[in-house]
């Protein structure tokens, strides 16, 4: 017996508002009854789990997350690392290296973070 993971939840105060930062993140559309103001609201990738966003009435706590999505770009990492703060990320933590390897840590506009590896064709090029 198992069980494969049906979502990847996001506790959130604007599930809407927040789901479409993600949307934007992983170019995967956002459920076509999602609206501003809704409860929840979800990012549907074209297979694996879907990103479910639902409203808690607090904020999140300054604590670090216990479990956190790690990204790999089809672009470099230093690419994707522009554009993920141009759409509202922060950057929380700079682990790359001056070989190359290391990884960033940014937040979404919630204080979810999240990491951002070298992309496949960096990790080919320099293991």
């Amino acid at each position: 017996m198992s069980a494969k993971p049906q979502h990847i939840t996001f506790s959130s105060t604007d599930p809407f508002e927040l789901a479409t930062f993600w949307s934007k993140v992983t170019g995967y559309p956002l459920a076509d009854d999602d609206f501003p103001g809704d409860p929840e609201a979800s990012v549907l990738p074209p297979s694996g789990p879907i990103l479910l966003f639902v409203t808690v009435p607090d904020e999140k706590a300054s604590a670090r997350n216990r479990v956190h999505l790690d990204l790999q770009p089809d672009t470099t990492r230093d690419q994707e690392v522009d554009r993920l703060l141009g759409i509202g990320a922060t950057l929380v933590d700079d682990q790359r290296k001056p070989d190359g390897r290391g990884w960033v840590v940014l937040a979404d506009p919630e204080g979810n973070e999240f990491c951002v590896e070298r992309s496949a064709a960096e990790k080919a090029a320099k293991p």
